[in-house]
């Protein structure tokens, strides 16, 4: 499990068949709005395989003007962090964009 904004714990999201991902992003829309104040930049973080070169697939999915990227390489070379900054209107943006995300194989969301 990863720890998220101090306060929020992300699993693997699931996929949007069956209530167990409808109660999860049920419970993640209500926690984001507890702790976060929407519209705002908000901070995405994932890991990625350095080999699997699947960084701008993840960029493409994050299109608005405000966006900004970083990455990072591990110490070891063997995996890279992407943090994404960018405007959401609330937390129904964040977790569309985290729905989008999770269709790209071998991303890890934190």
């Amino acid at each position: 499990m990863s720890k998220f904004n101090n306060d929020i714990h992300i699993q693997d999201l699931p996929d949007d068949e069956g209530n167990n991902a409808t109660d999860f992003y049920d419970n993640f829309r209500t926690k984001l709005n507890s702790v976060e104040q929407f519209p705002s930049i908000y901070t995405f973080k994932f890991i990625v395989k350095a080999k699997n070169n699947v960084e701008s697939e993840v960029k493409q999915v994050f299109t608005h003007d405000s966006t900004k990227f970083s990455e990072k390489e591990s110490s070891g070379g063997k995996y890279k962090s992407i943090t994404v900054e960018t405007f959401v209107n609330n937390a129904d943006d964040v977790i569309d964009y985290y729905k989008k995300v999770s269709k790209i194989e071998s991303v890890i969301m934190l």
